[in-house]
């Protein structure tokens, strides 16, 4: 009689597992309007060989800010990006298409789905503007005690943000579904109500989105409109296999002058840094991409890149350990009636380092949904930890709960408890 009641509540959890899953990852859009950017091409159209004094490697969150500030000044830059435009892509900027951006698998997907080794699934952005193209569209600031322990500069600080926020930040209307969590999270206790803000404050608040009224993204790729046409290249699909390094005589570790990038049709080409004082090479590929070239390019753990038949540069044993996810509790709350199609705005900061936030709405096409269950199939399958190993029966259930809503709005609304990962990330 246990082992039975066991199994109904496993049955019931994995169900509302999958569905809050499918909450978390699939509510994505991103703008339908391109800017006129004559400045961004193909890199099949890079010549074999150029030079510039900043080569900037991944075009993301911030790969595009920076490469925008550090074109003005007299210097000239080279934005790699290994994906393609946010503003060409249907599946990105009509938001009709948004889950099929993560379930894309074809190599040049905007998205590229896995499986960590413990069994997490997540995705990494291939795409210009990174994951502000396919993630949930939150926006805050940092706190103030971070920036302190950064010991970065308080009104430089401010000024970025506001830089920023011009572009790409919003307020959010506030609904149904948001304003119940709101109400919530005032009521059990997570204090004071900070209303709408960007800034990272205890208690509850309503964030930004960089979503506008018209429910169109904006992504980190818009703030290239800061920068100077004449002094900034960005090629797209220009994926990077190696930063070139020599030994200079005098000194002690090596020095990059230069990247080795393939377009989309394979063709090779080199960039390299021009031969005066502002000549950096700068890595902005992302928690997983950054570490990930830095040993391909032969900085790493020296017992571990020769049996990948990479030359050892620096013997670095801390590059790409360190590598933590915030553990995240997820609630799927049911609803009587419609509920409005909203992503996260209202959050909760505790004191004790976890963070709530919530979604609601989802709308599902019959053969999306079949895609779905058998992708968190997969997924749940790929790990031999126990508590990822699902029964048939289990499956069998999400499937038929998956099913039940296609074709319709889902009645339910989801929150999220997300901790604070204090171990630091090496890269």
């Amino acid at each position: 009689m246990l082992r039975r009641m066991d199994f109904r509540w496993w049955r019931r959890s994995f169900a509302g597992a999958f569905v809050s899953w499918v909450f978390f990852f699939l509510r994505f859009s991103c703008s339908d309007k391109a800017p006129d950017f004559t400045f961004v091409k193909e890199a099949t159209s890079a010549p074999p060989v150029i030079s510039y004094d900043y080569i900037i490697i991944g075009g993301g969150t911030a790969g595009c800010p920076l490469a925008a500030t550090l074109s003005h000044g007299g210097a000239t830059v080279l934005l790699l990006e290994r994906g393609g435009s946010p503003y060409t892509n249907p599946n990105i900027t009509n938001i009709d298409n948004f889950a099929s951006v993560l379930l894309d698998r074809s190599p040049t997907s905007p998205a590229q789905p896995f499986t960590s080794e413990d069994g997490v699934y997540n995705a990494r952005a291939r795409i210009l503007g990174g994951g502000s193209a396919v993630n949930a569209g939150f926006y805050t600031r940092a706190s103030t005690h971070y920036i302190k322990e950064m010991g970065w500069n308080q009104k430089m600080v401010e000024q970025a943000y506001e830089w920023v926020e011009k572009v790409v930040a919003f307020q959010p209307p506030l609904m149904e579904w948001q304003t119940a969590l709101r109400d919530g999270l005032l009521e059990v206790g997570v204090l004071p109500n900070n209303g709408f803000t960007y800034n990272h404050l205890y208690g509850t608040k309503v964030g930004g989105t960089i979503f506008d009224k018209e429910g169109h993204r904006h992504t980190a790729a818009d703030l290239l409109q800061y920068a100077k046409p004449s002094s900034i290249t960005v090629y797209l699909h220009a994926i990077v296999h190696k930063i070139l390094f020599r030994h200079i005589p005098g000194r002690a570790r090596p020095q990059a002058y230069g990247v080795i990038y393939k377009d989309a049709n394979g063709v090779r080409h080199q960039a390299y840094l021009k031969n005066n004082s502002k000549n950096e090479i700068i890595l902005t590929a992302g928690a997983i991409g950054s570490p990930q070239l830095l040993m391909l390019s032969g900085i790493g753990p020296g017992y571990h890149l020769p049996t990948h038949g990479i030359q050892v540069v620096v013997d670095q044993p801390l590059v790409g350990q360190g590598m933590a996810d915030n553990p995240m509790n997820v609630l799927l709350i049911p609803s009587p009636l419609p509920v409005e199609v909203s992503l996260v705005q209202v959050v909760g900061i505790t004191k004790f380092d976890t963070y709530i936030e919530g979604a609601s709405g989802l709308s599902l096409a019959y053969p999306l949904a079949r895609r779905l269950a058998k992708s968190f199939r997969l997924i749940l399958n790929q790990s031999d930890y126990e508590p990822f190993k699902v029964p048939p029966e289990a499956m069998a259930i999400a499937v038929d709960t998956v099913n039940a809503v296609v074709n319709r709005t889902l009645r339910a609304g989801v929150i999220l408890e997300k901790s604070q990962v204090h171990s630091p990330q090496v890269i």
